[in-house]
């Protein structure tokens, strides 16, 4: 008798083969260490000390986060790490989107990891105004520069703060320079009044811009060019390399016209291609030359004390505001305030008085 064979289903599991294992065991220790959901707010801290960019990226989204029940372990974390800052240089890079920004900053990044530098970029992405995420990715557009060991990039969504500048970028800058990083480079999204802001953060702020566009068409703001310390005229290439070397001569003429920086510095214009690596030495030559300069006559650190008055303003009207619109109260009130302003019952500034009378009662 024929034994019957046993029907089976497509659905139906095999055993796989057994993979081998890739990891050594220190390896896998440590990737299990990586993995721990939860480090305590002494091993984050310990973590980003001993420059380890795990820690270091888990202790920026903590102090990233909006969460109430985070604001403690942020503030103890940053407390903590404030002895071992101050010691990098701060750089601010500008320009519209399609200047090449990314680009440069890799190419940049490179040269400086090079010279034996640890370069920290903090790139501040427009955010989706559906996921409230970042947009660009700066990591996938500089493919060789995270594969650095010595490098950290960090894109980070703008949200909704004034300019598009994330609301820790300050905070993060200093756990960056707690981990060991030489070089800051804080990338903004070029629009609206990031570059106010980042200016007032950074040591150096560079402005990228390309030949063959206005001002008009690049939205660029003479504002903007009278914070620049270096104008660097990027994409100088190809067919593009005459258009380049005119808008630098055109822009180093104008530089002239614009008053004297309190720094005692002379802002100057520069060409570069990113693509081709050229004129990058250069920039980082004239950055090194600015900073001699302004450590010998003292504006240096004066700066750094005027960025830090600024950014104790900064901090009590954020946290002020933070409190008011947290307010039981308020958030009640102002429901009723937005109805009534809606069926034009009131006005903008009588609703307003009357959210603030009630916070003073």
């Amino acid at each position: 008798m024929t034994k019957k064979r046993k029907h089976s289903s497509a659905l139906d599991e095999k055993d796989g083969v057994e993979q081998p294992n890739h990891l050594s065991e220190d390896g896998a220790k440590k990737l299990k260490e990586h993995r721990k959901k939860n480090p305590t707010n002494d091993e984050l801290i310990q973590g980003v000390v001993d420059g380890n960019k795990t820690f270091l990226s888990r202790a920026i989204t903590l102090i990233e986060s909006k969460a109430l029940k985070h604001q403690k372990s942020s503030k103890d974390i940053i407390e903590a790490c404030l002895p071992h800052a101050n010691q990098s240089v701060r750089i601010g890079i500008t320009g519209v989107p399609g200047a090449g920004k990314s680009t440069f900053i890799e190419v940049f990044g490179k040269l400086l990891v090079d010279k034996g530098f640890k370069v920290a970029v903090l790139a501040i992405d427009p955010s989706s105004s559906i996921s409230k995420g970042s947009i660009l990715g700066d990591k996938t557009r500089m493919e060789e520069l995270v594969k650095e060991k010595n490098a950290f990039i960090r894109p980070s969504a703008s949200g909704e703060t004034l300019g598009g500048v994330a609301r820790k970028t300050r905070e993060a800058i200093i756990l960056c320079e707690a981990a060991g990083f030489d070089i800051i480079i804080i990338e903004t999204v070029g629009v609206g009044q990031s570059e106010t802001a980042v200016h007032s953060m950074t040591d150096f702020f560079l402005l990228l811009k390309i030949a063959g566009a206005g001002d008009e068409l690049q939205g660029i703001k003479r504002g903007i060019v009278e914070m620049a310390d270096a104008i660097v005229i990027n994409k100088a290439d190809g067919d593009n390399i005459h258009a380049a070397k005119l808008a630098m001569t055109d822009f180093n003429n104008a530089l002239h016209l614009y008053p004297s920086k309190e720094s005692d510095w002379s802002p100057k214009a520069l060409i570069c291609s990113s693509v081709e690596n050229s004129g990058i030495t250069e920039i980082w030559d004239l950055i090194s030359d600015y900073l001699v300069l302004t450590k010998k006559n003292g504006y240096f650190k004066n700066k750094r004390e005027k960025q830090n008055e600024y950014w104790l303003l900064q901090t009590i009207e954020s946290t002020l505001k933070r409190q008011f619109f947290n307010d039981p109260k308020v958030k009640v009130e102002l429901e009723k305030q937005l109805e009534l302003l809606n069926e034009n019952k009131t006005s903008p500034f009588e609703a307003a008085n009357q959210l603030l009378n009630l916070k003073k009662s």
